[in-house]
């Protein structure tokens, strides 16, 4: 069954090529939605998939890209949105 997670990653996590990872990892595990960074230095996900690729994907949120310090990930089931794909978001919503 398909869920929806919103997610926040907090942390040194801007200019360190984490959009630019979370989608490959995104595509790699079949999570659609999206990612963006936001103007306090966090980065916003909408991530949707099944319960097993969005654990995996969770996890790796935790760690992100090599030049990435994640400090907190706090996330939220919401609302299924039904993407079609993955996408970096390059201003906010």
């Amino acid at each position: 069954m398909k869920k929806h997670l919103d997610i926040t990653v907090k942390g040194a996590v801007q200019g360190v090529f984490f959009r630019g990872a979370t989608k490959a990892v995104a595509d790699q595990l079949g999570v659609k939605g999206y990612v963006m960074n936001e103007p306090n230095g966090d980065v916003t996900i909408a991530a949707e998939g099944d319960n097993l690729s969005l654990e995996m994907f969770l996890e790796w949120c935790h760690e992100g890209p090599q030049h990435a310090n994640v400090n907190l990930v706090e996330s939220h089931e919401g609302e299924l949105k039904n993407y079609r794909n993955f996408e970096i978001v390059k201003r906010s919503l």
